[in-house]
């Protein structure tokens, strides 16, 4: 699995065939995964229209993380164009509203909110749960330590890891997702994880319902979206039925035995 990883970053790293001079793929990667369960500060953030917005404003359902600058030619542009791809499917999946995305610009300089305003348009991305946001230096240094996002200068451009990262509810890492380019599983699933997930008791009605809905929502290839499988939960259905029929046959036989021996 690291090994695919460190290919596609090697890809990702950097634009135009940047060299990695400052950092190697695997420490990134190592980086990255090290941030998976920690908790991210509550930064707070311009949007594009000039508004303030804070992580913690974005608390309460999952959140997509995602780090680009406004002057990248092919990885940025790649990164955000699957992704909206994807954020589509997944609302159409887990119903709209479900989970926000935040995109931030770390080219702190020229990534202004008119600049990222324009990188949203272009791309056709951002909506009511997508917020393309712009922040100081300090913020965005501390960011993207918070995340395990690394980015270094070079030839006046930027090397970075193409990531996206996945927070739960409470603001936690749940998973970093690599690549410039993805299906709709890489965001969906684990999206799908954390809204149909672990929260309830699989004992209450709701959590019961998650729990069917989180194992019988099936990925389609052919067509590119999601689908449920009403054939798994009647399977289950019948299945349950069979075991239960079978459990009540060995109860009413052991005890007609019982009775055979005690006349």
């Amino acid at each position: 699995m690291w090994r695919f990883a460190i290919a596609a970053v090697c890809f990702i790293f950097g634009q135009s065939s940047l060299v990695m001079a400052d950092m190697r793929t695997d420490v990134a990667l190592e980086v990255s995964q090290g941030a998976v369960g920690s908790s991210v500060p509550d930064f707070k953030f311009q949007t594009a229209d000039g508004s303030k917005i804070a992580m913690a404003d974005l608390r309460g359902k999952p959140l997509l993380i995602t780090l680009i600058y406004t002057g990248c030619a092919d990885v940025c542009p790649t990164i955000i164009e699957n992704l909206a791809s994807a954020a589509e499917t997944a609302e159409a999946t887990l119903g709209k509203g479900s989970f926000n995305i935040i995109t931030i610009g770390f080219d702190t300089r020229n990534d202004t909110p008119e600049r990222m305003r324009s990188f949203a348009r272009a791309h056709n991305a951002g909506g009511d749960n997508w917020y393309f946001v712009s922040s100081d230096k300090e913020t965005v240094e501390r960011l993207s330590a918070a995340v395990g996002f690394n980015f270094f200068s070079s030839a006046g451009a930027f090397g970075h890891l193409a990531q996206v990262t996945v927070l739960d509810k409470t603001g936690t890492i749940y998973r970093q997702i690599y690549g410039g380019t993805f299906e709709p599983p890489a965001i969906v699933e684990p999206l799908k994880q954390l809204v149909f997930g672990y929260e309830r008791s699989i004992f209450s009605l709701a959590g019961l319902g998650d729990r069917v809905k989180l194992f019988c929502t099936i990925y389609d290839p052919k067509t590119g979206r999601y689908y449920f499988n009403y054939s798994l939960p009647l399977s289950i259905i019948i299945g349950l039925s069979c075991l239960l029929g079978i459990l009540v046959f060995l109860i009413r036989e052991t005890r007609k035995s019982v009775r055979a021996k005690g006349g």
